[in-house]
């Protein structure tokens, strides 16, 4: 199976799913090492925040995609095209699918406000105001 890890930098698994542009792609099955077969570098018109859902996306080839974080609207615009979107604390993108496939990925982390609302609040779409 297809597995999507968000990305930003290509070696860590980073948050915020939707806005993200940066993914990497692992061919992975239970009991074998996971192995990365492709990267994507999207324009920010095909992030699925800007994604106008006209035609097909890359991520429509992958099965899973793996975030540090991700808005109830990219959750669901993943599982209307047929792909399972979960977070997670974990940070290193190996160990992220692997643990996924074993049943053991670590939830992701409580998102943390305080910092983004001294500054004028954030854009995840938490549902907390901005």
């Amino acid at each position: 199976m297809l597995i999507a890890v968000a990305s930003q930098n290509f070696r860590t698994v980073t948050g915020h799913a939707g806005k993200t542009r940066r993914f990497l792609v692992f061919d992975a099955a239970p009991c074998r090492p996971p192995h990365e077969v492709d990267r994507l570098d999207l324009p920010k018109e095909m992030s699925i925040h800007e994604f106008k859902e006209d035609g097909a996306h890359p991520l429509d080839k992958v099965s899973v995609v793996i975030a540090g974080s991700a808005g109830p609207g990219f959750l669901n615009r993943m599982a209307a095209r047929g792909v399972v979107a979960i977070t997670t604390s974990e940070t290193d993108p190996v160990t992220a699918i692997q643990n996924y496939l074993a049943g053991s990925l670590a939830p992701a982390a409580p998102h943390d406000h305080d910092d983004e609302e001294e500054e004028g609040g954030c854009n995840c779409n938490c549902g907390r105001a901005a």
